[in-house]
């Protein structure tokens, strides 16, 4: 009998991280489920990637949904091996501007779509599987960067749910851990970029001197899932080229 290929599920599979996570992770044998709110980018990304792989449109703040695809994939994959959680949205609103609508929409996605994606996941997974979620150096820092006000809180609140899925669910044998990227080449931050001297300003404060590419944080994560990283759990590992380094 063939062995069972792993299962990856990766949110916001679409483009930026999320679309190098899928590459890193096709690359190291996973089969993995692309999901993204945009149908069409998802089912790119997994053609790309190769043959074998899922593609699902999804809006992972809507509960209902997200539980309705997870239930789905297990049941085609029979479980689900590990999740990265690289669905997120921008917001660069300055805080005098900032408006409870504002930080709504940018939690319902940041965060609650973070959370609902563990919970879904974690239900059809068993010991030994790996989950790696997306916070941002703005949750360690208070932005300063790109993202200001709700989206830095937002991240902020990404890394302390990690760290307590990381501890809720190590009974089940499950491990959680974060990274934290820097500045990246990535679409969410094209409009950021554009702004007069912005790229510059940003970049001279990278020890390294540049933005990151989106496949060094790929990368990243797909190490994190991997038995490799098997006594890493709870652990925030930051992709930012030396930024926030004390």
């Amino acid at each position: 009998m063939e062995a069972r290929r792993r299962l990856a599920v990766v949110t916001g599979a679409g483009s930026g991280i999320g679309a190098a996570s899928v590459e890193a992770l096709a690359k190291d044998g996973w089969r993995v489920a692309c999901l993204d709110r945009d149908g069409a980018a998802a089912e790119a990304v997994a053609r790309r990637a190769g043959e074998g792989h899922l593609a699902r449109a999804l809006d992972v703040a809507d509960e209902a949904a997200v539980a309705a695809c997870f239930a789905e994939i297990a049941r085609q994959s029979s479980g689900i091996d590990a999740l990265a959680t690289c669905a997120g949205i921008l917001d660069t609103t300055s805080f005098m501007e900032l408006s409870p609508a504002i930080f709504r929409r940018i939690y319902e996605v940041n965060v609650i779509g973070t959370f609902l994606a563990i919970r879904e996941a974690a239900r059809h997974m068993t010991k030994g599987a790996r989950i790696c979620t997306v916070a941002s150096v703005a949750g360690l820092r208070g932005g300063g960067i790109g993202g200001t006000g709700a989206y830095s809180a937002s991240k902020g609140a990404v890394l302390a749910l990690s760290k307590n899925a990381a501890r809720s669910l190590a009974e089940k044998g499950i491990s959680v851990n974060c990274v934290a990227p820097g500045p990246i080449d990535t679409p969410m931050l094209a409009g950021v970029w554009r702004q007069p001297g912005v790229r510059q300003r940003v970049e001279s404060m990278v020890p390294q001197g540049r933005a990151g590419r989106p496949e060094e944080v790929g990368a990243t994560i797909a190490w994190l899932l991997s038995p490799a990283a098997s006594y890493v759990n709870g652990a925030t590992l930051t992709v930012d080229g030396g930024l926030v380094m004390p």
